[in-house]
């Protein structure tokens, strides 16, 4: 049993509201909760690279400090369930730029550029990205073997749409994205990685 003055600390990815739910129901027992979900990955994870948004009390997630150093770097972002919605903001921005990177490999090489020349002419301008640099290669090499998984993007951005509803937003961008996602998945492509939506693309540009 946990005593009071304790510190949990939920480093999973799970629904901004039951982020605050759990930070509630410890908050009465005298125990405080930081929700810290990462990005990054396993390479950052094995690098100890990982950035890690806490939401919680200020003074608690900087008392843990020497701790969330060990796997990354650390970012309050605000208070209970804070670092659940940054988390999931994160996985929105990577779902729309695969999406928007898919798309450039498909426009330059209709028109007659490589597709591997086109990524290595933006590199280091305004498009650059680590989308770019990782996912960009998988799209021109055609490995895409799975990192993260399109069905668990479309997971990520079925909790998106469902935290914008309940917050009455329209995304007109997350709403598309996630509309090629679950035709993708839908037509198989869940296991692989997903970078690999440039292929449900290139169905749809025969």
């Amino acid at each position: 049993r946990l005593a009071k003055g304790a510190k949990v600390i939920d480093m999973s990815s799970i629904a901004p509201a039951i982020a605050k739910e759990h930070s509630a129901k410890l908050g009465e027992l005298g125990i405080a909760h930081v929700d810290a979900p990462v990005s990054g990955g396993v390479v950052g994870a094995e690098a100890g690279t990982l950035a890690i948004m806490a939401g919680g009390d200020a003074d608690v997630v900087a008392s843990l400090q020497d701790m969330f150093s060990a796997m990354g770097r650390v970012t309050h972002v605000g208070p209970s369930g804070a670092g659940q919605i940054c988390k999931l903001a994160n996985q929105q921005i990577v779902a729309v730029t695969i999406g928007a990177v898919a798309e450039a490999m498909i426009l330059v090489e209709a028109g007659g550029a490589s597709r591997e020349a086109f990524r290595n002419a933006i590199r280091g301008g305004f498009a650059d990205s680590r989308i770019l640099e990782i996912h960009g290669r998988r799209m021109v090499e055609r490995a895409f073997d799975p990192g993260g998984t399109a069905k668990n993007q479309l997971k990520d951005l079925n909790a998106v749409m469902d935290v914008a509803d309940a917050l009455s937003l329209t995304l007109p961008l997350t709403s598309g994205v996630r509309a090629e996602f679950t035709d993708f998945v839908e037509d198989g492509g869940g296991p692989l990685d997903h970078s690999g939506l440039l292929l449900h693309l290139e169905k749809l540009n025969p």
